[in-house]
């Protein structure tokens, strides 16, 4: 049972409360991958920010630059949920 907390102090929750933090939590953890995956794409694309200056028309891009950023814009298909945590350590 969780607790509450009032201006009284904390006090356990009643059934209803309970059942709406039950759902809130689950809620949460049902779109852990949806926020896995928008962290992912926000490092992602500062990475990708990051170079962008190698791909100007004046600059002559390495080959290992060209798989890198590659590999940086396949990330989201090539990847599923079971590896958002790798990803993000």
């Amino acid at each position: 049972m969780s607790k509450i907390l009032t201006k009284d102090g904390l006090r356990d929750a009643t059934t209803e409360e309970q059942a709406v933090i039950d759902a809130r939590q689950k809620e949460w953890n049902d779109n852990k991958s949806v926020r896995q995956i928008t962290e992912i794409r926000k490092i992602r694309n500062q990475k990708l920010s990051e170079t962008d200056y190698l791909a100007m028309s004046d600059n002559t891009m390495s080959e290992e630059m060209k798989t890198y950023r590659q590999s940086m814009r396949d990330i989201p298909q090539d990847y599923s949920e079971a590896d958002y945590d790798d990803l993000l350590a």
